[in-house]
């Protein structure tokens, strides 16, 4: 007979806002094993009342044995799994929005051409991207256009 693993959770559950993280942390958790003992942090006082309390900045938090683990990347360091540097450059974005954009021409050219690869398809390739880097750049004009 095992011993159940047992861990306690932090997190906020408001009426108008429930933590993405936190709920991230719970099933991270119960997938990895343990039986979650979950306490919600309703209100911004009882939320600003736990930081202080526990020395920390940000919610969730995820004690397992007694000792805090830290916040959702901590405790997926905890069980050894991969954490995304958010100072990392990545050009996935990048690559999935030229590829949608290629499979929107390729897809136009069937239709009135009943050919996606046509001289065409190249041309509405372009359009496309154009188009829809600058629904990016309306997004936020200032950042895009530092960002180059």
């Amino acid at each position: 007979m095992t011993a159940t693993r047992k861990a306690i959770l932090y997190r906020m559950v408001m009426p108008t806002h429930t933590c993405p993280y936190g709920l991230k942390a719970k099933d991270l958790l119960r997938r990895q094993g343990y039986e979650v003992e979950d306490h919600y942090l309703c209100t911004r006082e009882e939320t600003d009342a736990f930081k202080a309390e526990h020395g920390v900045k940000t919610t969730p938090q995820i004690f397992v044995g007694g000792e805090r683990v830290g916040g959702y990347d901590d405790l997926r360091r905890f069980f050894g799994k991969r954490v995304a540097d958010p100072r990392a450059t990545s050009y996935r974005p990048v690559a999935a929005l030229f590829a949608m954009t290629a499979l929107m021409a390729l897809a136009a050219s069937q239709a009135v051409y009943a050919t996606p690869f046509t001289t065409r398809a190249a041309e509405w390739f372009i359009a496309f991207s154009m188009a829809v880097l600058a629904l990016l750049k309306l997004q936020n004009v200032e950042s895009f256009a530092t960002m180059f």
